[in-house]
């Protein structure tokens, strides 16, 4: 770029910058058009205003009148009665006629109960308009502790919809503010009809027993008004808030869904989420830490328009510390017909107990997040019996919870012994090594050191991995009882000791002031399972060599920090998962004791390992040399490598 072109672009740059000063508006003009835009709106919205009061003016607001048994009072012609709210008169329709779409339809609740299950619907949509099970209550409930159960409330009115959505003569329709008639209604079952265009639909509910709602949608007369597989059930649902701490209940809440060739797949339990079905579905979840919603459809659900969506709470809104996360579904029905057609469903209202969910042969355990893989099975198919079996004794669920610990150290105890043994060889040793970390301080030597120290442990029959393999087979159990303990239903609302609830933390300080990463209160069991980690890692710290080279981290200082991370990491968890690993590590260190007392002589080790060594140096004085493994040759390839390469670089110079 030449002297020429750089003054012309500085000159056109001036000028922009001029003409760009010189049009903007002034602070007047800029107050003017503000004020203006303001009257704009603000007579907009008024108008908006006028126009929906002489809407709502418009809008009777009806409501069915019924006699003393609950059934809707008839008039001498037959025709259904309703109450005008606005003008308290009644108003009489013809059974087979649309409402008029200008009537706000007002929810009428009717309730079915059963021995676990109390069922609120509206004819406000005829949805299922509040679920309460009898068995439990929420945490603030409990914590009254007033001898008594309040059912627990999944969601209360308001709080779920389940409607339909289609088009009637190309425009939409969606039936949740609907005003549905009841036909029929027994102690077990209710039928909502709502009339569309020239036909109907009916809602029919029963409760089966158990945690269990039957739901029929049944579809009259609407052949060529609706298409078929235009028709979709739009579920929402906002879970009632019912564990101890919020957050901790969110992080395991989230729309769970099965495909129709068995595979589980889920929205994000963290942020929001939005998911198309790429296949046919068979059930769908709204899960939360321990009760879910499961709607089961006895043909499934098509793929095409399906879709879940769950949403957290923005902080501040007005449910934010009330409810849980937003649920919504939009699921295609596979509808065939609209003329005399119908589809059903089976609606699961209950806990996420896996004996109770496993009932039903139709894979909703698999929404319990109890690890993938191996971490399951351990779960599955040994921690979750032993443990079940000892509650099934109506013991203490802290009990239950040493008992188990006992047994499964008992099973490891041969693993904790062949560690032992390693860690005091290594013990033995460590003077040794010292020694020869002492004798090659350069990095330049560190593969001569590195033959040292393997000829070391093979003479002396040591070897620092032979702690580590051991400890290998202890850590699918440590991870498994990671996820059992914070997932099992059975600890919920269980107490042992100052543990109110083993399924939520225990405290012992509630100091209010939220203290980041940290939280508001004091866990005593977390600090005792720090206490105790930390105790467990100094014992064996004795035993750990740090080689120090340069730009490695001090191993040590990293172990010691651990256990401190824990008091963090753990102190709004469950208090079951951590009086679990405290006195899981207690009874380490006590076999550790035990073991080095009653059952190893670390001066016979000592003294054996020393004739080992004696008679590897022997052997390699008189008899003919043992053959090297390929491990332990390609180690005097690399050493000679090296050599090589260090007297051609002290040639050159």
């Amino acid at each position: 770029m030449d002297r020429n072109t750089v003054i012309g672009l500085t000159l056109i740059g001036a000028l922009l910058v001029v003409f760009t000063y010189m049009s903007q508006p002034s602070e007047k003009e800029v107050k003017a058009a503000k004020e203006k835009e303001q009257k704009e709106l603000a007579q907009q919205a008024k108008k908006d205003a006028d126009s929906l009061e002489k809407a709502n003016k418009d809008k009777p607001v009806l409501i069915a009148k019924k006699d003393k048994e609950g059934k809707q009072i008839k008039d001498e012609k037959g025709r259904l009665v309703f109450i005008n709210q606005k003008t308290k008169q009644d108003t009489a329709i013809a059974p087979r006629v649309k409402v008029p779409s200008n009537v706000i339809a007002k929810g009428e609740i009717i309730r079915l109960e059963s021995e676990k299950l109390i069922v609120d619907f509206s004819t406000k949509g005829g949805v299922v308009s509040a679920v309460q099970l009898k068995e439990y209550e929420s945490y603030m409930n409990f914590a009254k502790n007033d001898g008594k159960i309040t059912p627990l409330y999944l969601f209360k009115d308001g709080d779920q919809k389940n409607q339909l959505i289609f088009n009637v003569d190309g425009k939409k329709y969606a039936t949740g503010n609907k005003a549905f008639e009841v036909v029929t209604k027994s102690k077990h079952k209710v039928v909502f009809r709502h009339d569309v265009a020239d036909g109907s639909i009916e809602y029919t509910y029963t409760l089966k027993g158990g945690y269990d709602l039957g739901y029929t949608i049944a579809f009259k007369d609407l052949s060529g008004k609706v298409l078929p597989n235009s028709v979709l059930l739009d579920w929402q649902m906002e879970m009632l808030r019912s564990e101890r701490l919020l957050s901790e209940q969110r992080k395991v809440s989230t729309i769970c869904y099965e495909s129709a060739d068995g595979k589980l797949d889920w929205n994000s339990e963290v942020a929001d989420a939005y998911e198309v079905a790429e296949t046919d579905m068979k059930w769908v979840a709204y899960k939360q830490s321990y009760f879910s919603s499961i709607l089961d459809a006895d043909n499934g659900f098509k793929k095409n328009g399906t879709k879940f969506t769950s949403v957290n709470y923005k902080e501040g809104s007005d449910q934010y510390f009330t409810h849980i996360r937003k649920y919504h579904s939009k699921l295609n029905l596979g509808l065939q017909s609209v003329k005399d057609g119908q589809v059903s469903f089976s609606w699961y209202f209950g806990p996420n107990d896996y004996n109770t969910l496993a009932s039903y042969n139709n894979d909703y355990d698999d929404i319990l997040n109890l690890g993938w893989g191996v971490f399951r099975w351990i779960n599955l198919y040994a921690v979750q019996p032993v443990f079940e079996f000892f509650m099934s004794f109506g013991m203490n669920a802290g009990i239950a919870i040493l008992l188990l610990t006992i047994i499964l150290k008992l099973v490891l105890m041969p693993v904790q012994w062949k560690m032992f043994v390693s860690s005091a060889k290594m013990k033995i040793l460590k003077p040794q090594i010292d020694e020869i970390n002492g004798k090659y301080p350069n990095k330049e030597d560190a593969m001569k050191k590195q033959m040292d120290m393997m000829a070391l442990y093979r003479a002396s029959g040591a070897s620092p991995l032979a702690g580590c393999v051991p400890m290998l087979f202890q850590m699918p159990i440590l991870l498994a009882v990671f996820r059992f303990f914070p997932a099992t239903f059975t600890l919920r609302q269980r107490g042992f000791l100052w543990a109110e609830d083993l399924s939520s933390f225990d405290s012992i300080w509630d100091f209010g002031t939220y203290i980041p990463l940290y939280g508001n209160h004091i866990s005593l069991f977390t600090l005792l399972m720090a206490v105790t980690t930390l105790a467990y890692t100094h014992l064996n710290s004795s035993n750990m060599t740090q080689q120090q080279q340069p730009g490695m981290p001090n191993m040590k200082i990293i172990m010691y920090m651990f256990p401190i991370m824990m008091i963090f990491f753990f102190n709004n968890y469950s208090s079951g998962l951590s009086y679990y690993y405290f006195i899981s590590t207690l009874m380490t260190i006590i076999l550790m004791f035990v073991i080095k007392k009653f059952f190893v002589d670390e001066e016979k080790l000592k003294a054996k390992m020393a004739e080992a060594q004696t008679n590897s140096a022997n052997k390699k004085g008189g008899a003919a040399p043992k053959k090297k493994s390929s491990f332990m040759q390609r180690l005097d390839d690399l050493q000679r490598q090296q050599q090589e390469q260090a007297k051609n670089k002290a040639k050159k110079k």
